[in-house]
């Protein structure tokens, strides 16, 4: 072993008490232990949730002892002068500090703050890599870049005000973007200067400031350019696989009502089990297994966790590209339709001319997966699902899946001709004469596919009982399309603008 990594050791036997660390944990790198010696008393919140982790209880060169099948980790070496320590503040805070515009001095260190996919890279290739591929990544892009989607944006959270008789909506700004709908997809942080404070343990310091920060949105475009943040699922600073495998996690953003998965998770009757037994789960193990380390699944065992059976086979390999067990993209915009081949959904365009997945008839835009890919892709869904399940109730699942998707197109279709049919009238102000989603008429049609449409989707996806029906589904999408009906209806009677 190398002289200096026994005399830090040695060094250490006296000082892992005072670190909050058991003896028998690897040691430090001496950068972290510069870290610790003040941020035990600065942030003692985060290092308490470092000293849970992994990453404070493990080295790399361990993690890569284990079989192929239990590794946490992609690379294939330990990165250079890590191998025999564990991860800690150093090993991600400081690492290619050049690459990162957030990099300042601090102490005897340069230090950025905002550690990106790129820093997990170094030990999670695989999944940094995958997760690029993800339009999870590129939630911010896909949604600010997109002139319809921006103006949706716009106009649900534009401030109102009353001008004499009429209601004025107003540029919301981007500090209300960033804590509404960029608190998920992710805001866009750089680095506008620095400020100097004074710390308690260090005298006067220097940091930068940061633009629309904080945000762990999973789509955050990063100072260093990468996109995308691991703490999304990965809480920091323990970075749990456990964490990220529960539900609430996912449903920080899969709320709803326009993408209620959460929700409608938690009252199917696997939402139940898990919430009945899960003090039996174990949420750590890898791979995982059902029946022995969980009896119904969470997002996670659906959409990126590898399983495996009793005898290590493994069913399905990890996956950080969440739509590579997805046939169907559930979220209609306005139709559900088979996902875009690439994570970077801007380039879309629809027969019409928007820039959509289907254009207004329903028609499927160029750059979708074709048919064979999206029955391989159900095919891998259907082999999680036939870890508990017969083929028989697989099989008709996904009949049912279909049949519901084809009948809230349908409904889908029914609300579109009725905004085009005020469009064309003169009742409302359609594409391209002003924004297609401010008006009475737009607005339910909006909600008929972004709501009710998605919820009665997502409800037989996940057997969701009731929220198919009277609590976000069919009911209100009914009673929606009756309401633009009877607008319409009223409108006719209007002189045309």
């Amino acid at each position: 072993m190398d002289r200096d990594i026994l005399l830090g050791i040695a060094f250490l036997c006296g000082t892992w008490p005072a670190l909050g660390l058991a003896a028998e944990d690897p040691p430090l790198s001496p950068a972290s232990r510069d870290c610790l010696e003040c941020h035990e008393e600065a942030t003692p919140g985060v290092v308490a949730d470092w000293r849970r982790s992994r990453h404070a209880r493990t080295t790399v060169q361990a993690a890569l002892a284990k079989p192929p099948a239990s590794r946490r980790v992609s690379v294939g070496e330990a990165p250079e002068g890590t191998a025999s320590f564990a991860v800690g503040c150093a090993e991600c805070h400081t690492r290619d500090p050049d690459r990162h515009p957030d990099t300042v001095d601090h102490g005897d260190h340069r230090m950025h703050p905002v550690v990106t996919p790129a820093d997990c890279a170094a030990c999670h290739p695989v999944e940094a890599d995958q997760f690029r591929q993800n339009r999870m990544a590129h939630a911010h892009g896909n949604l600010v870049r997109n002139p319809l989607f921006r103006d949706l944006m716009d106009q649900a959270v534009g401030i109102r005000s009353r001008d004499g008789r009429s209601l004025k909506v107003s540029d919301p700004g981007d500090a209300t973007r960033a804590d509404a709908c960029l608190a998920c997809h992710g805001t866009e942080v750089r680095v506008v200067g620095t400020v100097t404070r004074d710390t308690a343990q260090a005298g006067e310091m220097t940091f930068p400031v940061l633009s629309h920060w904080p945000n762990q949105g999973v789509g955050r475009v990063n100072p260093d350019g990468t996109l995308g943040t691991c703490s999304a699922c990965h809480v920091r600073h323990e970075f749990s696989i456990a964490v990220a495998r529960k539900a609430e996690t996912c449903g920080t953003c899969h709320k709803g009502p326009d993408v209620p998965a959460y929700p409608v998770w938690s009252v199917s009757k696997h939402g139940v089990t898990v919430k009945s037994r899960e003090a039996s789960y174990d949420f750590d193990a890898v791979p995982w297994v059902p029946g022995r380390d969980f009896t119904a699944p969470t997002c996670a065992a659906c959409h990126a966790s590898e399983l495996a059976d009793a005898s290590g086979r493994v069913m399905v390999p990890r996956t950080h590209r969440f739509a590579d067990r997805l046939a169907w993209r559930l979220f209609g915009l306005p139709y559900a339709h088979r996902p875009p081949q690439g994570p970077d959904t801007t380039g879309l365009r629809s027969a019409d001319g928007l820039p959509l997945p289907t254009a207004l008839d329903g028609t499927p835009s160029p750059g979708l997966i074709d048919p064979a890919e999206g029955e391989a892709r159900e095919r891998r869904l259907a082999t999680v699902c036939g870890a508990c399940h017969g083929t028989s109730w697989v099989t008709g699942h996904f009949q049912k899946l279909h049949h519901v998707i084809e009948e809230t197109n349908r409904q889908t279709r029914t609300a579109t001709g009725m905004v085009q049919e005020a469009w064309a009238r003169g009742c409302a102000r359609g594409p391209g004469q002003g924004s297609p989603f401010d008006e009475v008429i737009e607005r339910r049609w909006v909600e008929s596919w972004l709501f009710y449409g998605n919820a009665t989707r997502f409800a037989a996806a996940m057997s969701g009982a009731d929220y198919g029906v009277f609590a976000e589904g069919r009911w209100w999408l009914t009673k929606t399309l009756q309401a633009m009906s009877e607008w319409l209806a009223t409108c006719r009677a209007r002189p045309s603008r």
